[in-house]
């Protein structure tokens, strides 16, 4: 049996408990990262003003997502959406009208489901029973977005609080402008996100996000008809071609195919295997400057939440409303001065939404 000495043990027992202090980071329930943080916003800006807040939200969307999971998706596309366009303000849920379509009315947004707003309004209504007019809308969205991927088996975080509701939504062109579209290639990504100061690794870490939801055929039957995409899978081409028969079908369908329910890092394993359903997806392991963030994504899922968490923590404070600037919605989906309701008995909750 072979002696080892005393400088190769130390060096081993250095190497072992660095390991440990490693797998340790990752250890628990909660895996929290610390990105700066705006003037304005606070890890704990709600304490003494609504210290229930966070159990209120989680509370009930237990419940909703107990009832429909993909409602999860729903609420965590509904954030990025907001935070990508003007900025984390809570804009995309106002309601625009017939000579003023709002940012829903974008094409982009077409596809934000209808239950989504619905569940950020209802949160605001059990918030302000609770609290009083004190949370904004934006703030709700935030928090509802990260229990979407808490609850569905995701990495558990703080968000920082604060942000204040805009007066305005942003124009169709710009909402355009600032959403990725599903056709996108990993040069339009990075570029597009190099604007917001995202990084690679941001870009690709946010992208994990489709791991869950469903996608929509017309997002990516281009990459089936009239040619097969070559990086496309033949099998998973062959299984899409079933769910969208044509071009133009409405169908959806699953975004991951290995846990379309659960927030892991399955997606990332899906592009190594070709089964990307985005052509936004799958160029992110075909391209030379990403496929290494997304094969290290793939083996380590411990990795992909911390980088995760921190790619939100950040994109959830683009371009925030803090202090004076904007206002607390008592109706996430009109502005103050907008909403005749403020000076009636009538109870928030009950207020519908205006589009179909």
């Amino acid at each position: 049996m072979a002696l080892v000495s005393t400088n190769s043990l130390t060096s081993l027992l250095f190497i072992t408990s660095s390991l440990l202090l490693l797998l340790g980071s990752f250890h628990g329930t909660k895996a929290q990262s610390t990105p700066p943080i705006v003037n304005g916003l606070s890890w704990a800006f709600y304490d003494s003003s609504c210290p229930k807040l966070e159990s209120i939200v989680r509370k009930r969307l237990q419940k909703v997502f107990k009832d429909d999971v993909g409602q999860a998706a729903g609420l965590l596309r509904l954030h990025f959406h907001d935070c990508f366009v003007q900025g984390c303000d809570g804009s995309v849920l106002l309601d625009g009208s017939a000579g003023k379509p709002s940012e829903q009315q974008a094409i982009p947004n077409l596809t934000l489901r209808l239950e989504s707003f619905k569940i950020i309004n209802d949160l605001r209504s059990r918030v302000q029973k609770e609290c009083g007019t004190v949370v904004s809308c934006s703030d709700i969205t935030a928090l509802a977005a990260r229990d979407a991927v808490y609850l569905t088996g995701g990495p558990e975080y703080d968000v920082p609080l604060g942000r204040r509701d805009g007066l305005n939504f942003a124009t169709a062109n710009a909402t355009i402008a600032n959403l990725i579209p599903p056709f996108a290639n990993a040069s339009t990504i990075l570029t597009s996100l190099a604007t917001k100061n995202f990084d690679a690794t941001d870009a690709v870490a946010l992208s994990g996000a489709h791991t869950i939801g469903r996608g929509h055929c017309t997002s990516f039957t281009a990459r089936l008809y009239p040619n097969q995409d070559p990086t496309m899978d033949k099998t998973f081409a062959n299984n899409l071609k079933g769910v969208c028969p044509t071009n133009d079908s409405n169908n959806t369908t699953i975004m991951d195919i290995r846990s379309p329910n659960k927030f892991d890092n399955k997606y990332y394993v899906d592009l190594m295997n070709r089964q990307g359903l985005f052509t936004s997806d799958q160029d992110l392991y075909t391209d030379g400057r990403t496929r290494g963030i997304v094969t290290s994504f793939a083996v380590n899922q411990s990795l992909f939440f911390e980088k995760f968490v921190d790619a939100m923590i950040k994109m959830g404070q683009l371009n925030v409303l803090t202090g004076t600037r904007g206002e607390i919605r008592a109706n996430c989906w009109v502005k103050n001065s907008d909403n005749s309701f403020l000076s009636t008995g009538v109870e928030m909750g009950e207020i519908g939404l205006a589009q179909s």
